[in-house]
């Protein structure tokens, strides 16, 4: 039916549960609940706020092993994985409560005549859109910051993921979050395009593709209202002519497959110097060729599936496009028969700019391996890119990595000598097509707040 949306289990193909989709006037209906539920809750201190946080943090941990199982199910995370996507969510409440009342107290500053402060005060509905590769992480990132200013949170989600969230906002509202401050929205694209147009949405915040982060930060700038966007990468790891290949290796192919490869942060492009190249490859080729796909909810299971038909067949369609143009295909490429939606651990090389292995983002296990005469043309290479997200860098040289990565590496985030995702004292977000704004560190807290001068005269 056209007002249902099914849930599918990548693994195995099969339906795991329908949801109805809202009518327009529901979706109104719970905006509407947002925005009194704001004239509420912004009244409220901040310690409150933090304590809600902290229980929040604790309910996350105490049923961590069923979000973990959820996950599995409904997108193919490795169950081994996603308990360390719930304990970050945890550590990000944890954080956010912690350093929430200092980041946003009033600040107190110098006036000519009297005084002044500078208070951050919160503007009312933030909009969510979120995708599915990190079900409760991606949600919780943006949700918990807000939720810490003083404003309400609708969430739309990936549809693939509603059970999700449906159990975040259960968690929430068990947390002792009033009701109405966490909404979520069983909504499609256009009914999303209607809510940012209302008066009552006063922000945006989108992760997902670029084009779609294009769509969204365009009807958001009709209204005049502000939009966060985290947005796709093709992160590169440079591996220069010091760097300890082993330990190069190890992180690589672990960057490479975590969450089955579908990470906008995930490690993409290898750019290897030609003095390292040749060894870097044959060990890098043969501990990928190793990993296997299997069954998720095997706790030895590194790799799962892709979460869904379609984005397997965007995948192997830029694999394909990228061998059709002269690239060379190691090991991998070819969609395997059975149940599910696997696609196999893929290794690319020979790559030139113009194949879509060396241009654009591939959401899955598969590696794209560039060859640099030096150091300077690895560095061009990793540039050489619309996206600007992450990226790392492998030399025993810390300072000069170091130096690469300050004031050379046109992202928002590097990686020097390994591999990390966010952190929850961190700013999180990229340049260029990657998107614009940040969270995490305290950013996230003052992205939708109204930093309002008060200038007390004597």
């Amino acid at each position: 039916m056209a007002n249902t949306h099914q849930t599918i289990n990548p693994a195995t193909g099969e339906v795991i549960d329908t949801y109805e989709l809202a009518t327009d006037e529901q979706a109104l209906a719970t905006l509407r609940a947002s925005h009194e539920a704001f004239l509420d809750w912004r009244k409220t201190s901040l310690e409150e706020r933090a304590g809600i946080l902290r229980e929040i943090a604790k309910r996350l941990r105490a049923n961590k092993d069923d979000y973990a199982a959820l996950m599995t199910r409904e997108m193919g995370k490795p169950i081994a994985q996603g308990g360390g996507e719930i304990e970050l969510c945890a550590a990000i409440c944890e954080f956010t409560a912690d350093n929430g009342p200092q980041e946003l107290a009033d600040e107190e500053r110098d006036l000519d005549g009297g005084r002044a402060l500078v208070s951050y005060q919160p503007i009312g509905v933030i909009l969510g859109i979120q995708p599915w590769n990190f079900p409760f992480y991606q949600v919780v990132r943006y949700a918990v910051a807000n939720i810490m200013a003083g404003n309400t949170v609708l969430l739309k989600h990936a549809p693939n993921v509603w059970g999700a969230a449906v159990e975040i906002e259960k968690l929430f509202v068990a947390a002792g979050l009033p009701k109405n401050v966490f909404r979520s929205l069983f909504i499609d694209a256009d009914q999303t395009s209607q809510l940012i147009e209302h008066e009552y949405v006063r922000g945006v915040t989108l992760t997902g593709s670029p084009r779609a982060g294009s769509a969204v930060a365009a009807k958001a700038g009709e209204q005049l209202k502000k939009s966060v966007l985290e947005l796709g990468s093709n992160d590169a790891y440079l591996v220069l002519e010091d760097a300890d290949i082993d330990r190069a290796v190890e992180t690589c192919v672990q960057g490479r497959i975590y969450n089955n490869g579908e990470t906008c942060v995930a490690a993409k492009r290898f750019i290897v110097v030609d003095a390292v190249y040749d060894a870097f490859r044959e060990k890098f080729v043969e501990k990928m060729r190793q990993i296997e796909y299997g069954d998720p909810t095997d706790p030895n299971t590194a790799l799962g599936p892709i979460a869904r038909e379609d984005l397997r067949d965007t995948l192997h369609d830029l694999v394909k496009r990228s061998i059709d143009q002269g690239a060379t295909c190691v090991c991998g490429g070819e969609i395997p028969d059975g149940p599910g939606y696997f696609y196999p651990v893929t290794v690319l090389e020979d790559l030139k700019p113009g194949m879509p292995a060396y241009d654009e983002e591939l959401f899955g296990p598969a590696a794209s391996l560039i060859r640099a005469a030096d150091e300077a043309e690895a560095i061009r290479v990793a540039n050489d890119s619309r996206y600007g997200l992450g990226g790392g860098i492998f030399s025993k040289d810390e300072q000069r990595a170091i130096d690469i990565a300050r004031n050379l590496f046109d992202t928002g985030m590097v990686n020097i000598n390994g591999y990390r995702l966010a952190q929850p004292h961190l700013p999180f977000g990229g340049v260029k097509d990657s998107g614009y704004g940040r969270e995490h560190g305290g950013f996230g807290m003052k992205e939708f707040v109204n930093a309002k001068s008060v200038m007390i005269i004597d």
